[in-house]
Formats: C-alpha cells, structure tokens, sequence
C-alpha cells in the first residue's frame, strides 16, 4: 500500500510539474498597441471638448478594447472603427472601468448613448440603429460633458477633421 501511494504522489507531482512548465510555456496573448489622435466632441451649441483616443482598428483591437484596463484619463477615450455601417454589438466582458458608449453614425454624429455599462457584463449593448463607429469614455463622461444625441465627433479617422 505504501508503495502505491508513492508511486501515485511521484506520479501525481511529476504531471504537476510537467502541467506548470506547460503553462509558463505558453505565449501569453500580447495586447496589440492602439495608436492615438486627437479627437474633438462638438456639442449642440457648438462648444467643443478635446480629447485623445486610442484607435481600436483590426477585429483584434475592436476584441481588445479597454479590457483589463484599470484607470483611463478624464480626457481619454477609445475609438471604435468597424468599417463599415452596420449594427454593433458590445459587452463588458474582463472590462474593469464603467463606460459611457457613444454610437456615432458614418459622419461621427452621435447616434445612441448607452451610459454607465457595468463592469464584468456580459449584458449586450447595442447600437440600437447601424452606425460606423464607438467611442468609449469613463462612465458619467457623456453626461458631464453634455455630449447628447446629435452631437458631433471630428477626427482624422472619423474623415472629417476640420
């Protein structure tokens, strides 16, 4: 009996061991660096916030996204470009920061604001019509900011920066 339990506690650490080199082994998947651009939100009356964003591009980036991330700047924010217009669907999985959703259409005119998303969700948010872009903010950002339905984004790759 003894030397069973020895034989299975050799063999048992032996696969522990060999399980933990197996998983130190693997790549762990490295986040793709998003570039950045200044990007302005004009509101209704014509006033203007700046901020800058990371540009989520590839389906890579658009997968990525604020993931993991634990802070982000008052003035930051991450654009979404799907490239095309079409109905978009988002959630909060492994996002740690609540964020406020801004759905812009081809022209980077908000469409629909999906404000505080809740961190870990996995609640889908939609576009609710098709638009061509997201930007993402800390939540409370849009209101704070009085960005509103027919408010407008200008960047350079939204293609209408002044």
């Amino acid at each position: 009996m003894r030397r069973m339990m020895a034989n299975w506690l050799g063999k048992s650490a032996l696969v522990a061991l060999f399980l933990s080199l197996f998983l130190l082994s693997v790549p762990v998947r490295a986040g793709e660096a998003f570039e950045r651009e200044p990007l302005t939100l004009v509101r209704a009356d014509g006033s203007r916030v700046a901020l800058t964003v990371e540009l989520a591009l590839s389906a890579a980036q658009r997968e990525q996204g604020l993931m993991y991330r634990k802070q982000m700047a008052d003035d930051a924010g991450m654009l979404f470009d799907f490239g095309e217009t079409r109905m978009v669907y988002m959630w909060m999985k492994n996002t740690d920061l609540p964020l406020d959703m801004l759905f812009l259409d081809q022209n980077g005119v908000v469409t629909h604001i999906h404000e505080r998303a809740v961190p870990q969700s996995l609640d889908i948010i939609t576009s609710v019509d098709p638009v061509r872009y997201v930007i993402e903010l800390n939540a409370g950002a849009a209101s704070r900011l009085r960005i509103a339905k027919g408010s407008k984004a200008v960047s350079r790759q939204i293609g209408n920066a002044e």
